[in-house]
């Protein structure tokens, strides 16, 4: 996906087992949707404490967090748990996502899970931005997340600047 381009309104189940779309999600709002090996891999445990400390700040700016991975619902929720995350986790357990996105973490015969990687969208699914995180210091830092979202926050809202008295 590059700049510009609608990322796909996927349709999966939360980490409840409820059906979700990504829209939906987004609820007019930017997300940081972020792929994930899954639950099992120590570099994802690591990145997902970080996403938990940044939750507060895009809660009360309006943004979203969504993290998207082959992990069944009842395991994410368990992880989600673990880590005292809010947002939520999509499940592609089925694999129904993962080869249109073309995102297959080759290098893992094992799981077969997402290659790790984030985008920035606009509350419309338009890609603000992208990281590959296939190493680990190619995944956006917080402050590259805050900046995106400024960035994000300043084109979309109307009111960005106060109002003149």
């Amino acid at each position: 996906m590059k700049p510009g381009e609608r990322f796909p309104d996927l349709d999966l189940p939360d980490h409840t087992g409820r059906p979700r779309r990504l829209s939906e999600l987004a609820g007019g709002d930017p997300v940081a949707l972020f792929t994930s090996r899954g639950w099992w891999c120590p570099k994802e445990q690591r990145y997902m404490r970080g996403l938990c400390r940044l939750q507060d700040e895009f809660e009360v700016a309006y943004a979203r967090i969504v993290v998207l991975s082959v992990d069944p619902p009842q395991v994410q929720s368990a992880f989600r748990a673990g880590l005292g995350a809010r947002f939520t986790f999509l499940s592609d357990a089925e694999r129904r996502w993962l080869p249109r996105l073309g995102l297959l973490e080759t290098t893992d015969t094992v799981h077969h899970p997402y290659l790790p990687a984030a985008f920035t969208l606009q509350p419309d699914l338009r890609v603000h931005r992208t990281y590959n995180g296939y190493w680990y210091f190619g995944r956006p830092t917080q402050d590259e997340l805050r900046r995106d979202m400024r960035e994000i926050t300043m084109e979309v809202r109307d009111d960005w600047e106060a109002p003149a008295a």
